[in-house]
C-alpha cells in the first residue's frame, strides 16, 4: 500500500487485516520499490498524487519490472487522462476516494480474480527439485532450470553471476550436459588461479620457441574444448590484453597460438562466470565493454541461499545422504528444530558453506545431530536495544564476524577466506590489522 496520507494508510491497513491480507505500508514510491525488490508481493494498492515521485511513475516502473503483479489505483483527485494512462500501463482497477469497505473489497477481489488463472497455471506446473545435480524447488531455481533447458540446442555465450559458493560451475556443467553436444569436452578454467603472464598461453596454446621454456608445441584450452564447452570462471581476473584476444576469438571463431602466425578455426561454446560487479569494472576501465556484450548473450544470476531459504532443507537432506553414503553409514537424523535453525541462518558462504558444514556433521556424529552440534553464531541472537553504548563501528562488526568464521572453521584460513569471499592474503592483513 502506497499513500502519502498516514490516515489513509492506517485505514487501509485495518481493512486489509479484516480481509485476511498481510499489508506492507509506505508513504513513498522509493520505499515501495525497495519492498518490491525484497518481498514477495501479490497486490499493489497505490495513490496517484504524491510528492516527489507519484503513483503514475510507480505504475510505469512496475509495468517494466514487475508486470505480473496486479495494481489497484486509488485517488482523491480523479482525472480521466490519468485513469486512461494507468490502465494502459497495466493497472487493473481505479478506485476514487472516499470509498467504502465494501467498494474496496469488491475492487480487491476483482483484481485478484484476474490474477487467479495465472496463479493456478503456475501452481499446476511441475516442480523440479533436482536438475543435473542442482537442487532447489524455489521459484528462482525453477526459473533457472527453465533458462538452462532453453540453451540446449545452441552455442550462445552464457554469463553466470552470483556470490561465491552459489554453485556457478555446477550451473555451467548443467548447461553443457543438458545440451545436444554433451558428449563433447567440458573444459573448466579458473582464470583467477593461473598467473596473469601464463593465462594467454594456457588459453590459446603456444608453439615451440614462443618464449623461454616453450620447448614443444602445446595446445590451449580453446583447442582442448573444440566441439564442446569452455568454462572460464573468474573471467574478471583476465588482463586487458587477454580480454582483447578473447573478444577476437569469440568474434572470429578462431585462435592464434602464442608465437604462431596462422590462426586455427574453433567451434567452442563459451560460458563465463564471476562474483564481481562487471558493470563497475567497465566504468573503471578494467573490463572491456565490448567483450561484456559478447559474453552476456544469455545471462544467469544465481540467487544466494539466504534468498531461497525454502531450498535449505532439500540441500541438507541431499548432502546428508551424499556424505553418509561416502562414509559407509546411515544418514544422520536431523530433526525439524535443527533444520529450522539451519534454515534461519544466513549462510554467507552460500551452498559451499552449507555443504561443508553438513559434511563435518556427518564425520563428527554417528546417528543424529544434537542442538549442541550447532555453533552459537548460527542460532538466534537475543535482540539488544540500539543505543549509543552498544552500537559498533563497521570495522568492529567486521572484526567480530571474521573471528566467528575463523572459530567455525577451526582457524582454517583457506576455508574462512572462501566463506568471507576474500583471498587468504586479504584475510591475513585484516587479522593482522585487527590485532
Amino acid at each position: 500500500m502506497v499513500d502519502d496520507s498516514h490516515d489513509m494508510l492506517e485505514l487501509l491497513r485495518r481493512n486489509m487485516n479484516n480481509l485476511g491480507l498481510n499489508p506492507f505500508a509506505t508513504s513513498t514510491v522509493v520505499d515501495a520499490i525497495e519492498i518490491l525488490e525484497n518481498t514477495a508481493i501479490d497486490l499493489v494498492i497505490t495513490d496517484l498524487n504524491m510528492p516527489q515521485i507519484g503513483g503514475i511513475q510507480l505504475v510505469k516502473y512496475m509495468s517494466q519490472h514487475y508486470a505480473k503483479i496486479p495494481i489497484l489505483v486509488i485517488t482523491g483527485y480523479p482525472n480521466v487522462q490519468d485513469a486512461v494512462e494507468v490502465m494502459k500501463l497495466g493497472a487493473l482497477e481505479y478506485l476514487v476516494k472516499p470509498f467504502t469497505f465494501d467498494e474496496l473489497q469488491v475492487s480487491i477481489n476483482k483484481v485478484l480474480s484476474q490474477k487467479l488463472p495465472k496463479i493456478q497455471e503456475e501452481s499446476e506446473a511441475e516442480i523440479i527439485e533436482s536438475f543435473h545435480g542442482i537442487i532447489g524447488r524455489s521459484a528462482s531455481m525453477q526459473k533457472l532450470f527453465a533458462t538452462i533447458d532453453k540453451t540446449k540446442n545452441n552455442k550462445a555465450t552464457v554469463l553466470i553471476t552470483g556470490e561465491s559458493g552459489t554453485g556457478k560451475e555446477m550451473v555451467a556443467r548443467a548447461i553443457h550436459y543438458n545440451s545436444s553436444f554433451s558428449s563433447a569436452p567440458f573444459v573448466p578454467v579458473n582464470c583467477g588461479a593461473i598467473p596473469e603472464q601464463l593465462l594467454e598461453s594456457e588459453l590459446f596454446g603456444h608453439v615451440k620457441g614462443a618464449f623461454t621454456g616453450a620447448t614443444t608445441n602445446r595446445i590451449g584450452f580453446f583447442q582442448a574444448a573444440d566441439g564442446g564447452t569452455l568454462f572460464l570462471d573468474e573471467i574478471t581476473n583476465a588482463s586487458m590484453a587477454v580480454q582483447a584476444k578473447l573478444l577476437r576469438a569469440i568474434q572470429e571463431k578462431e585462435v592464434t597460438m602464442l608465437g604462431a602466425t596462422k590462426s586455427q578455426k574453433i567451434n567452442v561454446r563459451i560460458i563465463t562466470a564471476t562474483n564481481t560487479n562487471i558493470n563497475e569494472m567497465i566504468l573503471n576501465n578494467t573490463f572491456r565493454e565490448d567483450l561484456f556484450y559478447r559474453l552476456n548473450v544469455i545471462s544467469i544470476d544465481i540467487p544466494p541461499l539466504r534468498e531461497r531459504k525454502e531450498d535449505t532443507t532439500l540441500l541438507i537432506d541431499a548432502f546428508n545422504e551424499k556424505y553418509s553414503k561416502e562414509s559407509g553409514k546411515k544418514p544422520l537424523k536431523i530433526n525439524t528444530k535443527i533444520k529450522s535453525i539451519l534454515t534461519s541462518y544466513t549462510w554467507p558462504g552460500n551452498i559451499r558453506e552449507l555443504e561443508n558444514f553438513i559434511h563435518r556433521l556427518v564425520i563428527m556424529n554417528d546417528k543424529s545431530v544434537d542442538i549442541d552440534d550447532i555453533p552459537n553464531y548460527m542460532k538466534m541472537n537475543v535482540p539488544v536495544n540500539l543505543n549509543d553504548n552498544n552500537l559498533l563501528s563497521l570495522a568492529e562488526v567486521e572484526r567480530k564476524y571474521i573471528e566467528k568464521v575463523l572459530l567455525a572453521t577451526n582457524n582454517n584460513k583457506t576455508k574462512a577466506a572462501e566463506i568471507l569471499g576474500i583471498d587468504r592474503k586479504t584475510l591475513r592483513e585484516k587479522v593482522k590489522n585487527n590485532n
